[in-house]
């Protein structure tokens, strides 16, 4: 049987979702608890999940997978394993686990999703900064021309290499496609991104305020910014931006039937993606 885990949590005092020896991690936390719900009743496998948060970075949205045996499901109702989660989780309120189902068939939290999309806050006035949202906010000292972060934005839509956004992973593809990129300033004069893309490579996001961020603040102009881009290098000219700004706000699937074939397509297209990176390194390192 495969579950579907909806999560949330505060990434502030985590390493990331990743598990990692040594540290604290939501993937860690999460999949201690389950191991010992389900302890003598066989090895667990890991949690597939559709967007593999940097350390710092939270989550509203976020969305997983498990696979039990016949046995293991027999054990706990599905709709109850996350409140048997929270229970083993205990008194630390930094990951809930909002909801647990029995997947549709042909699900897969990460193959199967069509976009994942993010919210970026930044206080940028003294007015804007209010301390009990000090986690998920980052604060600059420059007022922030919205209107020319908009353009950028505008510019900066469909589907690229964003090696120029991204922290390099050997053999990773940087292929994205950028759905929706826009800055709004709210009531309390907070400035908000709302980022959607069909998926993220390694700091992408950030990379992309951070960016965005120079513009407002005159120090890049929009064409040079998409110039960076077109380049395809990591580059000093803005710096990204720090992780507690930054949440996974929601991760949207197509309905029931086209599960399956949207995760045949990603992992198809991946596939050939991450073979052209090889070869591209390797000519690299040949030049």
């Amino acid at each position: 049987m495969r579950v579907r885990f909806d999560l949330a949590y505060d990434g502030t005092e985590f390493a990331g979702w990743a598990r990692q020896p040594g540290l604290r991690t939501v993937q860690g936390e999460v999949e201690k608890a389950l191991k010992a719900l389900y302890s003598g009743l066989g090895e667990l496998p890991n949690l597939v999940v559709a967007g593999r948060t940097d350390a710092g970075v939270h989550a509203r949205g976020q969305v997983a997978h498990l696979d039990l045996t016949a046995e293991q499901a027999s054990k706990i109702e599905v709709s109850r394993i996350a409140l048997s989660v929270n229970g083993v989780l205990g008194r630390r309120t930094d990951i809930v686990v909002r909801q647990t189902s029995v997947a549709d068939e042909g699900f897969d939290a990460r193959f199967s999703a069509l976009w994942r999309h993010y919210e970026y806050r930044i206080a940028d006035t003294l007015l804007a900064r209010n301390p009990l949202t000090r986690h998920n906010t980052a604060w600059t000292t420059k007022v922030l021309n919205i209107d020319a972060m908009q353009e950028v934005c505008a510019e900066l839509l469909g589907l690229h290499d964003w090696a120029a956004f991204c922290k390099p992973r050997p053999f990773a593809t940087t292929i994205r496609t950028l759905q929706y990129f826009e800055w709004k300033r709210d009531a309390d004069g907070v400035v908000s991104a709302t980022v959607t893309a069909d998926a993220f490579c390694h700091s992408m996001v950030r990379a992309l305020v951070g960016a965005s961020v120079a513009v407002g603040e005159g120090r890049l102009g929009v064409a040079e910014v998409v110039g960076l881009r077109e380049a395809l290098e990591r580059t000093s000219a803005f710096k990204v931006m720090p992780a507690r700004g930054l949440t996974l706000m929601e991760v949207g699937y197509p309905d029931a039937a086209g599960l399956a074939r949207r995760a045949e397509e990603t992992r198809a297209r991946r596939s050939r993606e991450a073979v052209a990176a090889q070869r591209l390194a390797r000519v690299a390192e040949i030049g």
